[in-house]
């Protein structure tokens, strides 16, 4: 096994959904398989879609996962999906370079210009030295642990570091501080930003697709919320359109709530695309959450 690279589009050409699956071609088929059963790193490349004048991408790692699966595409020949668990973002995305310094050596020519034809690589395998300083870049519990590559015991970093990824704690605050981040600490349904007399927001990340029911700890599977708007998403007494109009359930929810939402009635979402809540996501809360209380 080997740690990989996995670089995937806001829009992307292939039928990738990063929290559960990731389509390539058979170019890539070897390189993927050298990566079943570890864990991968998700990179944004400049590009934002297919085309080659687009951009507005942010050239960052930006998530971790771990490849559990491959399989044909049943309806595309010579095109695989990688499935993956533990599907975790980053709280801060990590670009591929600081100053001269890559996170994969690879990435870097002799003379300290990027190697481009590398880099073009839709897959590319990582050392797990570079893997751990990624994730420690991205996370801020990580990097404030003060945990060095250990190179005299490589066996005992690994141990530790996906030991704290996976556990529920470390994913519920690196969930909550990219999600509130996200939203700048306002209510995605009221549009109200409140901070405690300790300067605490006293917005909550909340789940669209319930982690009970294999939700991804994924910003375009949360929502900032209010206390009260929460209760009300998780009960099903709110809900939400692909084009993010609320939807609400009158004789369910006490007048005086409909006096703090918009008057369009529309969620207030991050300006990136890549941070705002996926079809795939609000769809179950609506047929599964929304609908069972009707």
């Amino acid at each position: 096994m080997a740690k990989a690279v996995f670089t995937t589009k806001v829009d992307p050409a292939y039928d990738d959904l990063p929290e559960q699956r990731y389509h390539f071609p058979r170019t890539y088929l070897n390189a993927a398989r050298g990566a079943l059963g570890d864990w991968i790193v998700y990179y944004e490349p400049r590009r934002s879609t297919a085309h080659l004048s687009s951009s507005g991408g942010r050239q960052s790692y930006f998530a971790t996962a771990r490849l559990v699966d491959i399989q044909p595409d049943p309806a595309r020949a010579d095109h695989y999906y990688g499935y993956v668990r533990d599907y975790l973002e980053f709280d801060t995305p990590v670009p591929f370079r600081e100053g001269s310094f890559y996170y994969e050596r690879n990435l870097q020519k002799a003379d300290g210009t990027t190697n481009k034809g590398r880099f073009g690589r839709a897959i590319r395998s990582i050392r797990d030295a570079e893997y751990h300083l990624i994730l420690q870049a991205g996370f801020s519990d990580l990097a404030q642990a003060g945990w060095r590559i250990m190179e005299r015991d490589p066996v005992e970093t690994e141990r530790r570091i996906v030991e704290q990824i996976s556990r529920r704690p470390f994913r519920d605050r690196a969930f909550s501080t990219a999600v509130r981040a996200a939203y700048d600490n306002t209510c995605a349904v009221t549009g109200l930003r409140i901070i405690n007399g300790g300067g605490r927001p006293e917005v909550q990340a909340a789940h669209i697709k319930p982690v009970a029911e294999s939700g991804p700890d994924s910003m375009r599977n949360g929502l900032a919320l209010s206390g009260t708007a929460h209760w009300m998403f998780d009960r099903g007494l709110i809900s939400v359109t692909d084009d993010y109009t609320l939807l609400l359930r009158e004789g369910a929810i006490p007048g005086h709530f409909f006096r703090i939402i918009s008057e369009d009635r529309r969620l207030k979402v991050p300006e990136s695309p890549a941070l705002r809540p996926h079809p795939t996501f609000l769809e179950y809360h609506r047929e599964h959450v929304f609908r069972i209380h009707a």
